[in-house]
């Protein structure tokens, strides 16, 4: 967890309408592509756990053909990925398995691939929260491929000095090994070494590897796009983030108390020391200005234009709440922030642009309560993109101590975790204490403890959208509560704790299954693909 960072928590700027459901099956699809010795012609995905009853409603099919092809998360064009398969000559087959029960995490996925030589290949992915995914298993051999920094997955004879000659040839063609792992069927058989690397690999370096005889093929899995390095390792820097890495909300505010820092500073020197020690460039400014952007066309294109849901459960909502303006039961920052938080989750229903965070699910939190404070407080863009540090801080605490998954710990550890987000950067922003910060983002998850995912007809639009607009609403009273200095008998560490330990005790039905809460309903399951209603 230590390589965390602002993108991971805001964001990925992605198409939506699931973090999990969408961009992280497009990133294992992806990630399986890449694994691939040649083009994919055909491609059969076997869903398993949440992602076996939820297909079509996430957009999750669409997202894995979508991987397949190359696309990445934020493309528009992923709604249209079946008509880009067909003029590309790509086939493909869903078959979702409801009754399975031989995989780990809910959110697990197996391809068999077929490539333009007749190859064929099964990958196990894991979709783990935020976008990001996981390789579990190749050809029946169990590995761990993250695809955090680039991947060298090597599949070889299990013989000796194969590994010696592996990392001699990353070295002598200038990549660093982060990390290296021999998975194998048995001593003496078929292993594959996975390798993570601090800089990109190229052809030279792989024809390399291959040339040693024990050597049966070299496959490179790119790295996500923010963990790709631009220069060599800064080891100063590496220790420098491991001193200012915070594991808990009491070490952050150790470290915001011995340097005289706000949160939002905190986390941005933890940011600018985690780009450095793993080469990359400082671009965390030039990312939020980008996020801001997105989270503000995302908020307002409905009002503007009422955007229809895939799935035409919702539309239309945000621009009759922004007529309803003040006349209503809210004014003010509450109001407007209502508006703008089911506005993104419009945006994010139509397969729109949005901005996770943490999640797309909890996408229309964070920017809802940012930009109604500044539409009422005048305050700057720059302002708003402290308030996004602060809130990257404590979603990096939830990801890091427990989930943002709702499939492992229901909507709590979506919109729960938005407004524990939100909350924090409101407290900073009006001028609150770190103290204040953690105690108002504690009181956010308190009081949205043990919210269940339970998605009408699989889609992520009811509850969700009006779940975004209770989320700011909790966001902004638990910022006014510890504003007013008004702590809380338990901690941020212990409620971060306890609401992990509640989500893991709610049953899978319960955990974005769309087979409990609402989505059982007799009204919602009309909505069920295969519920005779």
């Amino acid at each position: 967890m230590a390589t965390l960072g602002l993108t991971d928590i805001i964001g990925p700027i992605m198409v939506g309408p699931s973090s999990s459901h969408t961009a992280g099956a497009l990133r294992i699809a992806s990630m399986a592509r890449s694994l691939c010795l040649a083009e994919p012609v055909s491609a059969s995905f076997a869903l398993l756990g949440s992602f076996a009853h939820t297909l079509s409603g996430h957009g999750t099919d669409k997202a894995l053909v979508a991987g397949m092809l190359g696309l990445t998360a934020d493309d528009a064009r992923v709604r249209d990925s079946f008509r880009l398969a067909e003029e590309r000559g790509l086939s493909f087959s869903f078959e979702p398995q409801p009754e399975a029960d031989d995989y780990d995490h809910p959110n697990t996925i197996d391809i068999l691939v077929v490539d333009a030589d007749g190859v064929e290949m099964c990958v196990r992915g894991e979709s783990i929260g935020g976008g990001a995914a996981v390789i579990r298993r190749i050809d029946g051999i169990d590995v761990r491929v993250t695809g955090e920094s680039t991947s060298v997955v090597v599949r070889q004879h299990d013989e000796r000095g194969a590994l010696a000659h592996i990392a001699q040839s990353l070295s002598a063609h200038g990549a660093n090994i982060a990390t290296a792992r021999l998975y194998r069927e048995g001593k003496g058989k078929v292993a594959y070494t996975v390798l993570e690397t601090d800089q990109e690999v190229g052809a030279r370096a792989k024809a390399a590897i291959e040339a040693h005889p024990a050597i049966l093929d070299v496959r490179i899995v790119p790295g996500a796009a923010r963990m790709r390095t631009r220069g060599d390792v800064d080891h100063a820097a590496t220790e420098r983030f491991r001193k200012l890495d915070f594991p808990s909300g009491a070490a952050l505010l150790e470290l915001c108390d011995e340097h005289g820092w706000p949160i939002s500073m905190a986390f941005l020197e933890r940011e600018r020391a985690l780009a450095a020690s793993v080469g990359r460039a400082d671009d965390a400014r030039a990312y939020l200005e980008q996020v801001l952007d997105t989270m503000r066309d995302a908020a307002n294109g409905p009002l503007e234009k009422p955007i229809a849901s895939m799935g035409g459960l919702i539309g239309g909502e945000a621009a009759k709440l922004a007529q309803l303006g003040a006349g209503g039961a809210a004014d003010g920052v509450l109001a407007q922030a209502c508006v703008f938080a089911m506005g993104v989750l419009e945006t994010n229903a139509s397969m729109g642009r949005i901005v996770a965070a943490p999640t797309a699910g909890s996408a229309g939190v964070v920017p809802g309560v940012l930009l109604a404070l500044q539409e009422a407080r005048g305050l700057s863009d720059a302002d708003l993109m402290r308030g996004l540090e602060t809130a990257a801080a404590v979603g990096y605490l939830v990801t890091r101590n427990a989930t943002v998954s709702g499939a492992e710990g229901g909507c709590q550890a979506e919109v729960g975790s938005a407004a524990a987000m939100a909350a924090a950067a409101a407290t900073e922003l009006m001028g609150g204490s770190p103290q204040q910060c953690l105690d108002a983002a504690g009181n956010a998850i308190a009081n949205l403890m043990g919210l269940i995912c339970d998605p009408v007809g699989g889609l992520v639009e009811i509850p969700c959208q009006k779940r975004n607009a209770a989320g700011a609403a909790v966001a902004l009273a638990s910022a006014q509560i510890a504003l007013a200095g008004v702590s809380n008998l338990v901690g941020f560490d212990e409620t971060v704790e306890a609401m992990y330990k509640v989500g893991r005790s709610l049953p899978f039905e319960l955990r974005e299954s769309a087979l409990g809460g609402i989505a059982a309903a007799p009204s919602a399951c009309s909505w069920c693909v295969g519920c005779a209603g």
